[in-house]
């Protein structure tokens, strides 16, 4: 959102500001649920209307905080995200629920904003239609100005609305250009590992809710950070359970998640350093290697393990060989709490959006496997048939893909393609970038030895 004005949707929880959100931006981003206070973290998004542009914020339903129920330290962080935003925006849009009426919650937003610098437009949601018993009329006794009527779910009155925001907008900012290449990072990982603590530390900010409650948060959160190496998007993700727990609304943020992977470069595996091993931590991984991201491996709460622990080369050799599924993949042994390591997390996630850009020219590539074939030739296969490799090129994909033109592709057994893969790896770089070998028939192969 650099460069642009930042408009803020708050109100009281479950009057439709996620719904509106996703209305305004053009796409399902926000976890919708009739379940009010899904929404925790700050969500960003960009908006285009009438020839300017905006950035748009997604906030947790200002409330009472409860700070000794159940939930712990949860909602008065979650509350805390909440006004961060204000303090943001250059607008505010106040979002009410005209089928419940102006509620003593919303009164209390309103005692809130009356205080705040910015400009405020007051929107009354779920205006569906004449059938329906609304109190819109009660909206005028606010003392925000005019209401503006309108339905998240069907869009009516968003197109007025849109006009009104952009009205009390300041003139437009330039947006500078890019320093170099957005690379996009997937902060990965189960719930309560350590995830968004881990962005916190990085960013120097509390950007993303944490909580010792497992699972804070639900929707993917992203954060552009300019770095010296350039832009980076870090994309922070609710924990993934195991298949068979997630649930309801677990069950959405498991979705969007995964489809943050999707659009990564680089996704960072974040594993709690106590319990290492768990066959959980490596499903994440595999789905991220699957997704084509490279991968790196953080273990968080290192300070919490003793002195023996911490030199127990066993431990790491076994946590290594856990992982012998993505080869090259870097280990970073780190503190959240106590930033021990954390300085070395954005180098390697350069590194390794790099090693996953880079491309190899044809002749280098060929001389390279030819050497590997001469060296290690491929096992005969069926008949005694063995598979020869007339050339090969890297083909224009956003994973590493390379296209073996050969005499059978059948004959290209999965052991010998790892082979070939590791060769690869060692000899260009791609150390922890999944490698994609796409064998296809030569049509010039007459061989049928």
């Amino acid at each position: 959102m650099s460069g642009l004005p930042l408009v803020a949707l708050v109100g009281r929880p479950n009057v439709g500001k996620s719904t509106l959100f996703n209305r305004l931006i053009g796409e399902r981003r926000a976890i919708v649920s009739p379940q009010p206070g899904l929404t925790r973290d700050r969500l960003y998004g960009r908006v285009e209307w009438g020839g300017r542009a905006f950035g748009l914020i997604d906030t947790a339903g200002l409330d009472r905080v409860v700070r000794d129920g159940p939930e712990g330290d949860l909602p008065a962080n979650t509350q805390t995200q909440a006004r961060a935003a204000l303090a943001q925006a250059e607008l505010i849009c106040l979002v009410t629920d005209v089928r419940a009426g102006v509620t003593a919650a919303d009164l209390e937003v309103v005692e809130v904003l009356r205080r705040a610098r910015q400009p405020v437009l007051l929107v009354g949601n779920k205006h569906e239609g004449s059938g329906d018993r609304l109190l819109f009329h009660e909206l005028y006794g606010v003392g925000l100005g005019d209401p503006l009527p309108i339905s998240a779910i069907s869009g009516a009155g968003t197109g007025d609305l849109l006009d009104a925001i952009v009205e009390h907008l300041p003139a437009a900012v330039p947006v500078p250009e890019e320093a170099g290449e957005l690379v996009r990072c997937a902060i990965v990982g189960r719930p309560n590992v350590g995830k968004s603590s881990i962005l916190n530390a990085l960013l120097g900010e509390e950007r993303a809710l944490v909580s010792q409650v497992a699972g804070t948060t639900r929707d993917p959160v992203d954060t552009r950070l300019e770095t010296a190496e350039g832009p980076l998007l870090l994309v922070d993700t609710a924990g993934m359970r195991r298949p068979g727990v997630t649930k309801d609304a677990d069950f959405y943020s498991l979705v969007r998640a995964l489809r943050a992977v999707d659009r990564a470069d680089v996704a960072m595996v974040v594993v709690d350093a106590q319990a290492p091993l768990l066959a959980q931590d490596r499903h994440i991984a595999g789905q991220a290697r699957e997704a084509g991201a490279a991968t790196l491996v953080v273990l968080n709460k290192w300070d919490l393990l003793d002195q023996d622990e911490r030199s127990d080369r066993a431990l790491i050799r076994e946590l290594r060989s856990a992982y012998d599924f993505a080869p090259g993949t870097p280990f970073l042994y780190v503190s959240a709490k106590t930033g021990r390591g954390l300085q070395r997390i954005l180098p390697a996630i350069f590194e390794l959006a790099r090693s996953r850009a880079k491309r190899i020219s044809t002749p280098e590539l060929n001389a390279a496997l030819g050497e590997v074939l001469e060296r290690h030739p491929p096992p005969s296969g069926r008949g005694g048939r063995r598979l020869r490799l007339y050339y090969a090129t890297q083909a224009r994909s956003r994973v590493p893909t390379f296209a073996l033109f050969v005499n059978d592709p059948e004959l290209l057994h999965f052991s010998y393609a790892r082979h070939l893969e590791n060769e690869l790896r060692r000899r260009f770089g791609f150390a922890g970038v999944p490698i994609r070998l796409r064998p296809r028939k030569s049509g010039a192969s007459s061989d049928r030895s």
